[in-house]
This record gives structure tokens, sequence and C-alpha cells, in this order.
């Protein structure tokens, strides 16, 4: 018995031409759904960001006001009054004390992560949408609300505005 010999006929080694088109439109397909789809996740990240560190700030408040019979920090007093130690009047002090013995209550202001003020961690007492003042956050000092220093007109994906955060 002879054994079967396979013959090799020319041309027939590679890919044809519709193969590789087809592999091509492939990868576009996929390439058109994960770009947009990648350039979301980064807004998304800031506005996950804005809400995280209004989360701190928000918390910090809450614990000082508790600490210091409801009472908040003067806006003359913010950031200190968070970054250190403060006595139970809101004195604060830069070591802790017999008396200082509150706080510190956060290691860093957070910067303003979006918008015209981002990487600013200062405060004003301007409502952010009547201003575009060079500060990253918004806080009142007689209920301790605290928002993003941004206009009206900065919004997020779902077009809430990141003042109404």
């Amino acid at each position: 018995m002879q054994a079967a010999r396979k013959i090799k006929r020319p041309g027939t080694l590679g890919f044809s031409l519709i193969e590789l088109v087809i592999v091509v439109v492939i990868i576009g397909i996929i390439g058109a759904i994960a770009v947009p789809r990648m350039s979301r996740g980064a807004k998304g990240a800031a506005d996950s960001a804005v809400t995280a560190n209004l989360t701190v700030l928000r918390n910090a408040l809450d614990l000082y006001s508790t600490e210091h019979a409801g009472d908040y920090p003067t806006l003359a007093n913010m950031p200190n009054a968070l970054l250190q130690y403060t006595d139970s009047s809101g004195t604060v002090s830069a070591t802790k004390t017999v008396t200082a013995i509150y706080g510190p209550y956060i290691r860093a202001v957070p910067k303003l992560p979006v918008g015209a003020n981002k990487g600013l961690a200062t405060f004003t007492s301007t409502a952010p949408a009547a201003t575009a003042a060079s500060a990253g956050w918004y806080y009142d000092e007689t209920t301790g609300t605290i928002l993003a220093n941004c206009k009206d007109s900065e919004t997020d994906e779902s077009n809430v505005a990141y003042n109404d955060y």
C-alpha cells in the first residue's frame, strides 16, 4: 500500500482578502464600542470624585459640629479648624494641648476635581451659581452647608449641576 501524499497547490498559503477584510471590520466595530465607553469613564470618575470629596468634607464638619455644641467653624477659621486641633470654643492650635483636644478632622482639604475652579481647595461664602470666584468650595458657616463652587452650567453626565450635589 502506498501512503497518500498531500499535494500542496500553489497560492493556498495565507489568508484570502475576504478573511482579512472581515477581521478589520470586526476590530473596527470593537473599537467603535470601546472608545466612547472609555471617554465616559473619565467623566464619571470626576463626578465620583466630587461626591467623595463632598462626603469627606461634610463628615468632617458634622464631627466638628458634634464636638463643638452644634457650632460650625467660621469661614475665616476654615480650613484650619478641620486640619488642626481645636478647643471647645473653636480656637485653633497647631498642637494638641490640655484644652485643644478636638480634631484634626481631615488631613488635607480636597481639591475641586471639576469645573472652572478645578484644582482649588479654598472656601468662599458667595453662592456657587452666582459667582466664578476663585475658590473650590462654597461654605455656609451658619448651616454647615458645603457645596462644589461651580456655575449652574457646569454639570455631570446626567446634566445635574455640580453645585447641587
